[in-house]
């Protein structure tokens, strides 16, 4: 084999992985499954795809060896390839929000928040956290808090918690987060908590960067 040969075909292998990438709603399957293993109908319900298109998406995903399944009875789980791609997807995403002008416009438009509502870090959550100050409420949905979450955190997802209040303590400071920048499940959850006079803000990221930054988690609990 030639210098020339080798090179060529060690470039195509890498870019079989930037063509696997090369769709919004692969994007959005493997950050759904950056949460924990998922059947392809839940990715497909939460893609807003239908099954046989997923099917499609995640064909060309493990193709790329960047998702894996198994099957259990009727139903396909998949899972990421291995915790690197999500440091590839995490990159990527850095990258964009880098370079990309237009991203920073779609969150001013649809994520901005007022000043008094903007979002905390991880390290200042980790610091509250660990004096006592604020209560952690996941509102993900309960099958991926299962998976894995915040340690001390509390499962209620968005769509219960408005009647689930009651389960809070009024004079504690309530942080939700969910399940990364982009998701909105934690400003909704803002939003109701703000609306019957708690405090609350939301934590910047999700549980799969406060994870890979290697901080306390705990899975199949609830606090």
């Amino acid at each position: 084999m030639s210098h020339r040969e080798f090179k060529d075909q060690l470039y195509a292998q890498f870019a079989r992985i930037s063509k696997a990438l090369a769709s919004p709603q692969r994007l959005e399957l493997l950050d759904l499954l950056a949460q924990g293993e998922r059947t392809v109908e839940d990715l497909a319900r939460e893609a807003a795809l239908s099954v046989a298109n997923a099917s499609q998406h995640l064909k060309i995903l493990r193709q790329a060896q960047l998702v894996k399944t198994r099957r259990d009875g009727l139903y396909v789980y998949c899972r990421l390839g291995d915790p690197s791609v999500y440091d590839l997807w995490r990159s990527l995403r850095t990258v964009g929000e880098r370079q990309l002008s237009e991203i920073d416009r779609l969150v001013d438009v649809y994520m901005r928040q007022p000043h008094h509502l903007e979002p905390i870090s991880r390290e200042v959550l980790a610091t509250r956290m660990a004096l006592g100050e604020v209560v952690v409420v996941d509102v993900r949905p309960a099958s991926e808090f299962r998976q894995g979450h915040i340690a001390q955190a509390r499962s209620i997802p968005v769509d219960e918690l408005e009647s689930r209040l009651a389960e809070l303590p009024a004079a504690r400071e309530i942080v939700a987060y969910c399940r990364g920048p982009y998701c909105l499940f934690a400003d909704e959850a803002v939003d109701i908590l703000s609306a019957h006079g708690f405090a609350a803000t939301r934590y910047i990221e999700g549980y799969p960067e406060w994870a890979a930054a290697g901080l306390p988690t705990d899975r199949n609990e609830q606090n």
